[in-house]
């Protein structure tokens, strides 16, 4: 971790990946992570593969730099042990829905009440202020709703889901900033600011319409939609052995590279000259690379594009990442962590700061593992803790 964020504490009420995601990078940076758990846990904690009872490889990759606390907020005894923690603390992020929090006691003004200083951010699935408030969420249904799924339509005829649990872990970077933001300014002004939200539906119609929105930016609904983004063409290339990522895109580009593909005629095409209608005409070029590159193999490619400086890559799987060279050079799965833990790989925040050492990393906690000891910190004795039933 990097000591940036030292001395400030977090209470992380998250589960699933949005929240985890977003506090473990707070932890990476240098903070105090409390992670608060009922009594069975993060519901990601037994999700196969798992390498011990409650730590599996999704856990495990995003509670590190985290110190787990179990309570159960539905006794009075886990309540109060929370209302402790709540005046050491300079933040609070939940994902819950927040009248559900609010029952619980612990919506905004009860935790402010606690803790004046305290900055209360809420990740949520959609936005208070709209007719969507309060419906439950997941990164499946944020993808269709936001217009993700919708993309892929676009292109391929039917709508699908991105391989990846992208919408949690876009709004988790949204969450990061905002926390950063929100510490910015309490120091800056010594103000704290009121309620901080950060819905995923918002969160990721920024993020799929922020090319999309495209002429719709100056004109009807209807004509949204960045075209080249969802050309079909616009995919990884096959050669004579295997698969390509290549993107020519400055004219630059184009020119060094249309005589490789048998194509220098075009160059001097008027269209090709305008840079608006060569952009109108995309598709014309990406049916050349589609033509042209079956006709060698990855490697005679990779050294006419290295030589002509065009971007390419080799379509890699998850598993030849592990053994990517410039992954293992950089020691991006090299785990640094505090004592014993079964992770042997784990993904180190990819920032790099000059000038800040980097300490151990304290490992994915087990389930209540730090219970005691946090409850300790926050003033409360053995007897209390035992009356509490958290320990």
């Amino acid at each position: 971790m990097f000591p940036i964020l030292k001395g400030i504490r977090i209470l992380d009420l998250t589960a699933v990946i949005l929240g985890p995601f977003g506090a473990q990078i707070l932890g990476d940076l240098g903070a105090d992570v409390i992670k608060i758990e009922g009594p069975e846990g993060d519901n990601m904690r037994p999700i196969a593969p798992v390498a011990a009872p409650g730590l599996s490889a999704l856990f495990a990759n995003n509670n590190r730099n985290k110190r787990s606390v179990r309570l159960d907020l539905k006794k009075p005894g886990g309540r109060r042990a929370l209302e402790k923690l709540i005046p050491t603390a300079d933040i609070l992020i939940h994902n819950m829905r927040q009248d559900a929090l609010d029952k619980l006691g612990f919506g905004f003004d009860a935790a402010r009440a606690l803790n004046s200083k305290l900055i209360y951010c809420a990740a949520v699935g959609y936005g208070r202020d709209g007719p969507y408030a309060g419906r439950p969420a997941y990164d499946d249904v944020i993808q269709a709703a936001s217009g993700f799924a919708g993309l892929v339509q676009m292109r391929d005829g039917t709508p699908q889901y991105a391989p990846s649990i992208i919408a949690d872990k876009v709004t988790g970077l949204h969450l990061v900033y905002a926390v950063l933001a929100a510490l910015l300014h309490r120091e800056r002004s010594g103000a704290v600011p009121g309620y901080v939200e950060i819905p995923m539906f918002e969160a990721m119609v920024a993020f799929n319409l922020n090319e999309h929105l495209s002429a719709a930016t100056w004109g009807s609904a209807e004509s949204a939609g960045y075209q080249r983004a969802v050309a079909r063409d616009r995919r990884p290339y096959r050669t004579k052995d295997g698969w390509l990522g290549v993107l020519p895109y400055t004219p630059a580009h184009w020119t060094r590279v249309l005589p490789e593909f048998g194509r220098a005629d075009v160059i001097d095409a008027p269209w090709f000259k305008d840079p608006t209608q060569r952009s109108l005409n995309f598709t014309q070029l990406y049916d050349m690379i589609v033509e042209a590159l079956p006709k060698r193999t990855n490697a005679e490619w990779i050294e006419i594009f290295s030589r002509l400086d065009v971007p390419h890559a080799v379509v890699a799987s998850p598993s030849d990442l592990l053994i990517d060279p410039h992954l293992l050079a950089v020691d991006f799965f090299e785990p640094n962590f505090v004592g014993d833990t079964p992770v042997v790989r784990t993904l180190r925040q990819p920032v790099g700061f000059d000038g800040l050492a980097r300490t151990p990393d304290l490992p994915p906690p087990l389930l209540g593992a730090d219970t005691d000891a946090v409850l300790r910190e926050a003033g409360m004795t053995d007897a209390e803790i035992a009356a509490a039933q958290v320990g």
